[in-house]
């Protein structure tokens, strides 16, 4: 396939991927905050170092409140990174692809685009901003399970599954970076006896509280949640998961070998940390070396089948 058409389906899934990942945390994050005392550490700024967009909001607002931080991850113009922003990136990708995939596809993602664009004012409330929020979760997921079952499982579906799950493994490790926080030996008496709440809600961000409680039968414990996260091999936002569909992925494509050992590479260390044995900030720098990982995996990925034009 063309190298441009690879492009826009790893782009497409990715962007798409966010969509989702954006709506979910906002929504975990409203439920939480209204159930926690006033002047706990955790609030809605944690959110911009979450998405990584911290030092853009700051240009364009002086206070994280509910009201700024909450425009500016869904609808602002500036922000490449907002819901809207990332929804459309997939339309438009989506919009120049759609010989590779069926019709239904085109339709699910431009509806989506098409109610988040005319419900924007819903924002201003609670109530319009949760109904608006459960329905682009739907609608992405809705895309994700058509194309589970629609789709060949051929390059063009590959290409959707690695950027998918790269987008997903990154979400991930910034969720479990502000989970960090969570342990750190100075959070004051109020964290620490909000601390389930705030590990659950970490769980209910990914969509893993059942999965976590199926596996690990016992009280929430931080390490424990933060060890499920990275390593656990059969749930799905988990980033070990995320990286063994990146690897069944990339084994089907050409030019693929340099790849499939940088990888590995990233497997085994990952696998190799003992979330017990290191202190916050040690943890926090193991997340941030994750995130750096991936995306040199991103940039060999697009030297392999997107900067270099191959088609096949």
């Amino acid at each position: 396939m063309l190298s441009r058409s690879a492009e826009r389906l790893y782009w497409l899934a990715r962007y798409l991927e966010r969509t989702e990942n954006t709506a979910r945390l906002i929504n975990a994050t409203m439920n939480l905050i209204y159930d926690l005392p006033y002047g706990i550490e955790v609030g809605w700024h944690n959110l911009l170092d979450i998405c990584g967009v911290e030092e853009l909001f700051y240009q364009r607002f002086k206070n994280p409140s509910e009201q700024n931080v909450i425009r500016f991850l869904l609808a602002e113009p500036t922000n490449s990174s907002s819901l809207l922003s990332s929804l459309s990136f997939a339309r438009e990708n989506i919009r120049t692809s759609r010989e590779l995939m069926p019709d239904e596809a085109w339709e699910q993602v431009n509806e989506m685009y098409l109610y988040a664009t005319t419900n924007l004012e819903s924002l201003s409330n609670r109530r319009g901003r949760a109904i608006f929020l459960q329905e682009i979760m739907r609608g992405c997921q809705r895309f994700t399970g058509f194309m589970a079952g629609a789709m060949s499982r051929n390059d063009s579906y590959r290409f959707i599954c690695l950027g998918r799950n790269i987008e997903r493994a990154d979400m991930t490790t910034r969720i479990m970076d502000f989970g960090t926080v969570l342990l750190a030996e100075n959070r004051s008496q109020t964290m620490r006896e909000y601390e389930s709440m705030l590990w659950i809600n970490v769980l209910k961000s990914l969509s893993a509280l059942l999965m976590y409680r199926k596996q690990v039968r016992q009280r929430i414990k931080g390490q424990d949640v933060l060890d499920f996260l990275l390593k656990n091999a059969d749930f799905s936002g988990a980033v070990n998961h995320c990286l063994q569909e990146i690897e069944g992925c990339i084994t089907k494509l050409p030019n693929s070998t340099a790849l499939i050992s940088q990888l590995e590479t990233l497997e085994q260390n990952l696998l190799s940390v003992n979330i017990a044995e290191n202190t916050p900030l040690q943890l926090r720098q193991i997340l941030d070396k994750l995130q750096t990982d991936f995306n040199a995996l991103h940039q060999h990925i697009a030297q392999t089948w997107f900067l270099n034009h191959f088609s096949a």
